[in-house]
């Protein structure tokens, strides 16, 4: 059965082939504490573990994505938040990151922090037109976290990411967009529309395929093992029920229907 809102941390609703997962501390502008990176990580394995899960949304409830973590939770100085990253932070990261489906954020405030760099880790992400994105870690004497040092300079470039680390200043939804930092900024209204008939979309797709694309783009690798690691994805691909459905579509002109069968037990 699908949470309810005001009961947990994270609501999480079942949309037939899709995944929505909402952080729902509306009050706290979605801050992540203890118990919302664990309930986070436990829906992201859900998905992973649901055959029906062909694509996941992340979004926040209330007026903020999400602010980053939660400052009044026991993040003390002198206490080893190493430890805490390696125990709690990272797991949730990886496994958005292995996800073996498609994941779209719909940015629908701020995103700071940590949920800046939770959003960016996304597939596809969608901001609405007054959505912002800060690197907010120097401003309390910390370095970018949940993957930014990995992200933003893919994202951006060296010059923008060093800038954004360094000076936390706010890039707005529009600003994003222009530089390549999200696939999309749109109206306030139109955010989760356009989120909801992207998740379609995409859970209509040969995930397998989607989910090998997006490893081979993250594995950043020299030409030739580059071409190596393209020809080991399309070999797997390549004996995929998805693709011989796609070849069958085309040479019968009519609109496939892929399964979206994926391995879980190589996930990327």
């Amino acid at each position: 059965m699908d949470q309810q809102a005001g009961e947990q941390p994270i609501v999480v609703e079942h949309r037939g082939n899709w995944h929505l997962v909402r952080l729902n501390r509306p009050g706290k502008m979605n801050a992540l504490d203890t118990a919302t990176i664990a309930a986070l990580r436990d829906a992201l394995e859900a998905a992973a573990g649901d055959a029906a899960c062909r694509a996941l949304v992340l979004t926040g409830t209330g007026r903020g994505f999400c602010s980053g973590a939660d400052l009044t939770a026991g993040l003390e100085p002198g206490r080893d938040l190493g430890a805490a990253i390696e125990t709690s932070w990272n797991p949730m990261v990886r496994a958005l990151h292995r996800l073996p489906v498609p994941t779209i954020a719909a940015v629908n405030g701020i995103a700071a922090g940590a949920g800046a760099n939770l959003a960016l880790g996304c597939d596809i992400v969608l901001a609405g037109r007054s959505a912002s994105f800060i690197q907010a870690f120097s401003s309390i004497g910390l370095v970018p976290d949940c993957g930014g040092t990995y992200l933003l300079p893919r994202l951006v470039g060296a010059a923008r990411a060093r800038a954004l680390a360094l000076l936390a200043e706010p890039v707005g939804a529009a600003q994003a967009e222009a530089w390549g930092m999200i696939w999309r900024c749109l109206p306030d209204d139109a955010l989760m529309p356009e989120a909801e008939r992207l998740a379609q979309l995409v859970a209509e797709r040969p995930t397998e395929a989607l989910v090998l694309t997006r490893q081979a783009m993250a594995a950043g690798l020299p030409l030739d093992d580059q071409l190596d690691l393209e020809r080991d994805l399309q070999r797997q691909a390549g004996f995929s029920a998805d693709f011989a459905e796609g070849v069958a579509a085309f040479r019968e002109k009519r609109p496939p229907r892929f399964g979206g069968a994926r391995n879980r037990d190589d996930r990327t």
